[in-house]
């Protein structure tokens, strides 16, 4: 009855997912109506799905404002919305340019003006010199520092009180705690945070209402990464992109910033860099990017918009020379003749999934270690202690917290089961008080397999970013876990459990 219950529950959360989706929004069409062949699509999806190193979590491609090709392989779907890392700099360069169209703030206004009251006693010529200009284009000067987020709660001192090495404006350093400065001056200069500011001024317009970002120890969004959005409602910011600012025939931001923050403004990258948005290889292209391979492509030439979710341990170039050299070549401005590959192409949306560990429904060993709970040594996951238990042929994991919540994880047998976890996945980040302005709840899917008497197990995160992959030995000597991530390399540790 127990089991019952539990998988009752877990159909009610999967409702109650479902029911408060905001997706379907755009309009879609046949790829073909809009002149892309189905077959060239079919090639892209295989593409990235099969990609080694690589778990596809979402994929869009929109061409003249519409939808036409879209996969979510499971245990993904469209209404989860996933974290993004860098790919979220993008959002604050619009945010810019609404207080700049609103004369709230000039680009060639200097940092220090805005706080006063954390400047050293002695200012120098170069943080005298910083403009808001050189935030955007990432030539603040300052040395990037990737653990000040992690050792400092009072971020936007700690960083103006930073030696400003080199001249603003001339060397390119890439560091995201320049983009949460960014977020600091628009909350100083509109009394909001830059999620609640683009809220009012492009979101409410938008329908895009799923969406929230962390939030600083000091009340400030992070700006440089955190933003907690579902992937139409980056494709909607991409055609906003695209359309030079419109949207449904009103100008929500100046055509002029639009320009701006997508010219190359200083030479970061292979390319070029913008306003916290990169050149491409491919004539025109310009893209938000953040780590693990979070993108929104927008190529005026071709008039497309590509959004992009993964964990990904590529650098990025292997997807997308596969929209360069394979996808974009084979559009044409007219549409094309109906295909038999379309309904090829419908059923292969449907069908991807990610790999589930490989191995055997049962093992001997599941007997002797039903009902039994495991203590974990040293877990840095937040797992304290597990018990198991089975059900219609599915494994069952009871997990306890360290901080003793406690929850129950299906694990499918060549496929991914559903539920909500208690508290937050794993973070490939560490920054101090991370879990402010995100909001639950969060859920996780899981698979299994026992490879002899190993059990091997998988764990998605999926309105998240993050997987773990689990390894349970027993043997004479004792019993251990070997526990991998999918954001770290070499990132397998063993732990002894009792």
């Amino acid at each position: 009855m127990r089991i019952k219950r539990l998988f009752l529950s877990l159909a009610i959360t999967l409702l109650a997912i479902s029911a408060s989706a905001q997706i379907g929004d755009l309009p879609r069409s046949t790829p073909e109506a809009e002149g892309v062949p189905s077959k060239a699509l079919i090639e892209l999806y295989d593409s990235l799905v099969y990609m080694p190193q690589t778990d596809i979590h979402s994929l869009i491609v929109m061409r003249h404002g519409k939808v036409i090709g879209e996969i979510y392989p499971k245990p993904f779907a469209p209404e989860y919305q996933h974290t993004q890392y860098s790919s979220s700099k993008t959002l604050v360069s619009l945010a810019v340019g609404l207080a700049v169209d609103e004369n709230r703030l000039r680009i060639n206004d200097r940092v220090a003006t805005f706080f006063p009251e954390y400047l050293p006693d002695t200012i120098s010529d170069n943080l005298a010199a910083m403009t808001v200009k050189d935030l955007l284009t990432m030539t603040s000067g300052v040395k990037p520092d990737w653990n000040m987020r992690n050792r400092y709660k009072n971020w936007v001192e700690v960083f103006l009180n930073k030696e400003v090495k080199n001249t603003p404006g001339e060397v390119f350093a890439y560091d995201s705690m320049v983009t949460y400065m960014l977020s600091a001056i628009i909350q100083r200069v509109t009394g909001k945070t830059v999620l609640d500011y683009l809220d009012e001024k492009l979101f409410s317009q938008m329908n895009i209402e799923k969406v929230a970002w962390e939030i600083s120890p000091e009340g400030i969004n992070t700006g440089g990464w955190g933003l907690h959005i579902q992937s139409e409602s980056l494709a909607k910011i991409g055609q906003l992109w695209l359309d030079g600012g419109v949207w449904n025939g009103k100008q929500l931001i100046s055509k002029d910033w639009i320009d701006q923050m997508s010219s190359k403004q200083s030479n970061g990258g292979d390319y070029g860099y913008g306003f916290q948005t990169w050149q491409c290889a491919y004539p025109t292209a310009v893209r938000a990017d953040g780590a693990l391979g979070q993108y929104v492509i927008v190529v005026p030439e071709k008039d497309v918009v590509i959004v992009l979710t993964e964990a990904s341990f590529t650098n990025g170039k292997p997807q997308r020379g596969l929209f360069w050299n394979k996808l974009l070549p084979q559009m044409v401005d007219e549409p094309l003749a109906e295909s038999a590959d379309y309904e090829i192409l419908k059923k292969r949306e449907q069908e991807y999934q990610l790999p589930t560990p490989q191995g055997k429904k049962s093992s001997s060993q599941l007997k002797k270690i039903i009902g039994k709970s495991y203590k974990i040594e040293k877990s840095p996951y937040e797992w304290s202690e597990v018990s198991f238990d089975e059900s219609d042929g599915n494994l069952l994991i009871t997990i306890t917290k360290k901080d003793g919540e406690k929850y129950t994880q299906p694990l499918g047998y060549k496929e991914w089961l559903t539920t909500e976890i208690a508290g937050f996945p794993p973070y490939s980040l560490n920054p101090i008080g991370w879990k402010e302005g995100l909001e639950g709840p969060f859920y996780a899917a899981g698979s299994y397999a026992w490879d002899k008497k190993a059990l091997v197990m998988k764990i998605h995160y999926v309105n998240w970013v993050t997987a773990l992959e689990f390894r349970w030995e027993w043997n004479k000597d004792g019993a251990t876990v070997t526990i991998s991530n999918n954001y770290g390399k070499n990132s397998a540790r063993t732990y002894n459990i009792e």
